[in-house]
């Protein structure tokens, strides 16, 4: 039987000496695939970096706190621009996916790398989400700092030019992408910093699909047969349009209301 009501394109049903062919000719592509990955995480590492001079600070467990204090002593920082408009009661879905992936920070710390969340929320409304996801990532606020409008994280236009995954407004919309809301905008992305004493130089941002990486829920479910079960993937993609609503906080499984709309699940190939 190689159909179902949601998944109309089950694998075919082989023997084992069949599937061990099949299987052998993607282990050869899936290695090609590894080499060229180890080869772009080595031009990412040659990129050039750019001195971070304006003086960003930021809401956090301790008042005020600068940029070069989220570093924690350590030469790198990795920062998850999260999404928590201030006029929200509860951070994005997709990026609590991502925060909830993020493991035992002492493997990052052991490479001289912190990691820190920051959001446009006011500072009390990130502690009261962190509590209720069980978080202890450290996480600040940007509220009263153009970081976010710098990194392009948080998009309107009357603050600066829309911009998005390096595109500008006009490549934005004529992809279908939708960026004018009539106000702002909060969208995901992870960059990294690296110090030399107390100079700072942003050296790598990715947004969009180029956070899929760090989300291990969504690498687990590539390796099934049914995939990630969006409507956009092939083969395996449902049938009854619900791939893009399935996310939803980790403590809202069993409700029966759906969760908030995010932005991630209309991304395409951004």
């Amino acid at each position: 039987m190689n159909k179902a009501k949601n998944y109309p394109q089950l694998p075919n049903i082989v023997s084992q000496d069949e599937w061990l062919v099949d299987r052998k000719e993607l282990l050869v592509k899936e290695k090609e695939f590894t080499k060229a990955r180890d080869e772009l995480n080595a031009e990412r590492r040659r990129l050039p970096m750019v001195e971070i001079e304006k003086n960003y600070v930021f809401d956090g467990p301790y008042g005020k706190q600068s940029l070069l204090d989220l570093f924690e002593g350590r030469p790198q920082l990795i920062v998850q621009h999260f999404m928590f408009d201030p006029d929200w009661e509860a951070g994005c879905p997709a990026c609590s996916l991502a925060t909830d992936n993020m493991g035992h920070l002492a493997h990052l710390h052991a490479r001289n790398t912190s990691l820190a969340m920051i959001s446009r929320a006011p500072f009390s409304k990130l502690q009261r989400y962190k509590e209720r996801m069980g978080w202890d990532i450290p996480w600040y606020s940007s509220f009263d700092s153009d970081f976010n409008y710098d990194f392009h994280v948080t998009l309107d236009e009357s603050v600066a030019p829309i911009e998005y995954n390096y595109q500008t407004k006009d490549e934005l919309t004529q992809k279908g992408v939708p960026v004018d809301s009539g106000g702002s905008m909060e969208v995901p992305g992870f960059s990294t910093f690296l110090r030399d004493g107390e100079r700072i130089f942003h050296t790598y941002t990715t947004y969009a699909r180029g956070t899929d990486l760090l989300i291990g829920t969504f690498n687990y479910l590539d390796l099934t047969a049914l995939g990630r079960q969006e409507d956009w993937e092939q083969p395996s993609g449902r049938s009854d349009g619900q791939g893009q609503t399935w996310l939803r906080r980790h403590d809202e499984y069993d409700d029966t209301i759906e969760s908030d709309s995010c932005c991630h699940s209309k991304q395409g190939d951004l």
